[in-house]
């Protein structure tokens, strides 16, 4: 897969993503419209950075456009598309459900229409760990049933896997789907906890904590989730020869189309990550805690056999190292 389209590329999944191939030679064009769910110079910061590689094309507009979209496959011929665009965050689903229908449904068609007509080999795309929604069985498995969303984000997410396993039944297209599991490291968004701690601890401002701090997360270390994603690109599913309907597998089908969990196999206390960032900065955070949010859900904890199985990779950085890296760029990026 020598040519590929990264959406979101300006974001911190898609930025780091960006890199790691550009860095092993390949060819990627990074769509972004720089929108301003967050700060938009942290974005040009990031782009600045793959703007450095000869090999790197910046696509500014907006991938709910069907036109430019169209225009943009019909171009370029990519021989995989990553789609890491989307309107993220639980919390903001519940103030501008809109922009998740714009972004998360009628751009991924978009996606999907190009891949379809101009025979892209691979399509992958950014689910979440918020397709688990009301399970309570740990560690959450893709071979669970995950129909029980609890935000309009999560049911997003599940809608784009139901709408590529369409596309994967009537084309006959390959489709791989990766469930995050809270991403985390230098270059992260300053809507995430990490971002926002970091921030309020060194301006000697509270932190929000919420549901009372009870709340556990598979955080994954971003070098991590992006060597997974790395390796699947040219890692093409294959139908499951033993797929039946009369019991099927949520997380394979009679089509070559996968989904799979990216995630630290390991649930880590949300108090116990605010220690760690409190030796890291080298100062206690006030907090402030606070009830539960309405769509979030107590725990995530990622089972990962399937990943290990097919491209033999477990992520294992550890919180200690990863918040350090995180708070090393913090310091460095901000002064």
């Amino acid at each position: 897969m020598q040519k590929i389209l990264i959406t979101g590329a300006a974001g911190f999944i898609g930025h780091n993503l960006s890199r790691r191939l550009l860095e092993d030679g390949r060819s990627v064009v990074g769509l972004d419209n720089l929108n301003d769910y967050y700060d938009p110079n942290l974005k040009r910061s990031r782009l600045a950075e793959l703007l450095k590689f000869d090999t790197f094309h910046h696509a500014d507009f907006d991938m709910a456009d069907r036109g430019l979209m169209k225009k943009l496959f019909a171009d370029e011929r990519f021989d995989a598309v990553v789609n890491l665009a989307a309107q993220a965050g639980v919390r903001y689903s519940l103030i501008n459900p809109h922009s998740y229908v714009d972004t998360n449904l009628v751009g991924f068609v978009n996606i999907l229409e190009g891949c379809r007509h101009t025979e892209v080999k691979h399509l992958l795309y950014a689910s979440s760990s918020s397709v688990y929604g009301a399970n309570t069985s740990m560690p959450f498995s893709v071979h669970d049933n995950v129909d029980h969303p609890v935000s309009l984000y999560a049911a997003s997410k599940k809608a784009n896997e139901l709408m590529a396993h369409s596309y994967s039944h009537l084309y006959n297209m390959p489709c791989t789907g990766l469930r995050f599991f809270t991403v985390y490291g230098p270059w992260g968004r300053p809507d995430m906890a990490l971002f926002l701690f970091t921030k309020a601890i060194l301006e000697d401002r509270p932190i929000d904590i919420f549901n009372n701090g009870n709340m556990e997360r598979d955080f994954t270390y971003i070098d991590d989730i992006v060597e997974g994603v790395f390796r699947l690109i040219d890692h093409l599913p294959q139908a499951n020869p033993e797929w039946s309907g009369d019991h099927p597998d949520p997380a394979s089908s009679y089509c070559p189309w996968r989904v799979y969990n990216i995630g630290n196999n390991a649930k880590e206390k949300l108090m116990r990550y605010i220690e760690v960032l409190e030796d890291c900065l080298g100062k206690k955070a006030r907090k402030n805690f606070l009830p539960m949010q309405d769509g979030d859900v107590p725990a995530t904890y990622a089972n990962v056999d399937d990943l290990v199985r097919e491209i033999d990779f477990k992520p294992q950085t550890t919180i200690e190292e990863g918040i350090q890296n995180f708070v090393d760029w913090y310091r460095g990026y901000y002064g």
